[in-house]
């Protein structure tokens, strides 16, 4: 009797447990959720610097030397060490010519001249005896110069000889068709099997240590820059970022814009192409004082530029107006960047607007 009497005192309270759980549950009292850690970063502050101003332009790349590649003799190509868009270095293999047929009139010309020497070594003899027989009266001097013309003619003739060598010789050597200087092959004009005529282009080469952007820039722009000046610049192909060297102008204004092409040379690069672009930061006003941020710091969020500062140990996000690059750090001129302000460089990529943060270092 006693045992039912408990059971039911269990079940009882365990009920009122449950709706007592269920009625807190439903007036919001349950316990708030747990917050995330603070998260670590690491943080810099903003200079300032007196820079110019700049512009976004389109600069198309271009070779500022550029060989057609020819050959110097007649042959049949035998084989090819290139294709187009290889990177080739000054005196590499390009093309080797068949020289079966000269390596045949070589051999014949050495013969040859075996020949003559014996003739020369034989006449030269005869000279000597006629020498000492002219001595004492025993031969004419008729004989004796023509013996002695006849010796001179053999002295040219092996000189003939050997020139004629040397030329097969040379022949031979320019049947290697080398790279002229370093450089990017642009086109491709034989092939293996084909029959090339003195003067044949084989192929053609943009050399590579003359590599250029031609920048149009307005008139009234020039004035911001001068020969020997570094641009900032990005090849847009592989978002690598550069630093060229205005190296001055071309003669050349565009009919009808008036533009005037600006020439940066660019430092040597794996990936080069003619007509590919750049874009480049061009300067459109004087120096004045900006203030200077780490690309480090810089967030993109919906095409729009920002910056994670900290206040209360919080990530605030600010606005970026972006007026200049310089290497390492870009210019802004928006009031709310200051000199001095703190600015979240490494961890920004994963911070949220109002997150907590816990500063774990300073670059």
């Amino acid at each position: 009797m006693n045992s039912g009497k408990n059971k039911w005192k269990v079940f009882c309270f365990t009920m009122t447990a449950f709706c007592c759980i269920l009625c807190l549950s439903n007036l919001g009292l349950s316990a708030p959720p747990q917050q995330p850690p603070p998260a670590r970063v690491k943080i810099t502050h903003v200079t300032e610097q007196d820079m110019q101003k700049k512009t976004k332009l389109i600069g198309v790349l271009y070779f500022d030397k550029i060989s057609g590649v020819s050959t110097e003799v007649n042959g049949l190509v035998k084989s090819i060490a290139f294709r187009e868009g290889n990177k080739v270095k000054k005196g590499d293999i390009l093309v080797r010519l068949n020289t079966d047929f000269l390596k045949k009139d070589l051999a014949l010309e050495k013969i040859n001249l075996q020949r003559v020497d014996i003739r020369i070594e034989q006449k030269n003899k005869n000279l000597k005896r006629f020498e000492k027989l002219l001595e004492k009266e025993a031969a004419s001097e008729v004989d004796y110069e023509d013996l002695f013309f006849s010796y001179q003619e053999l002295i040219k003739e092996k000189k003939g000889l050997q020139i004629k060598i040397d030329r097969i010789n040379l022949e031979i050597a320019k049947s290697v068709i080398k790279a002229p200087f370093d450089g990017l092959i642009m086109k491709k004009y034989v092939d293996s099997g084909n029959w090339i005529q003195q003067g044949d282009s084989i192929c053609q080469i943009g050399s590579t240590d003359d590599l250029f952007l031609q920048v149009p820039v307005a008139e009234k722009l020039l004035k911001f820059v001068q020969t020997g000046d570094a641009i900032d610049l990005v090849i847009n192909v592989s978002n690598k970022q550069m630093t060229g060297k205005v190296e001055g102008i071309r003669p050349i204004a565009d009919e009808k814009t008036k533009n005037i092409f600006l020439k940066i040379r660019l430092p040597y690069m794996e990936l080069a192409i003619e007509n590919m672009s750049a874009t480049v930061f061009m300067p459109i006003s004087e120096k004045q004082r900006l203030k200077m941020v780490p690309r480090d710091a810089l967030v993109k969020f919906q095409g729009k530029n920002f910056v994670y500062t900290i206040q209360d140990n919080q990530a605030q996000i600010v606005p970026l107006n972006i007026v200049t690059m310089s290497g390492a750090y870009i210019g802004v001129d928006n009031p709310e960047i200051q000199p001095g302000m703190p600015v979240v460089v490494d961890g920004n990529e994963r911070l949220r607007p109002d997150q907590p943060v816990v500063v774990v270092g300073e670059n």
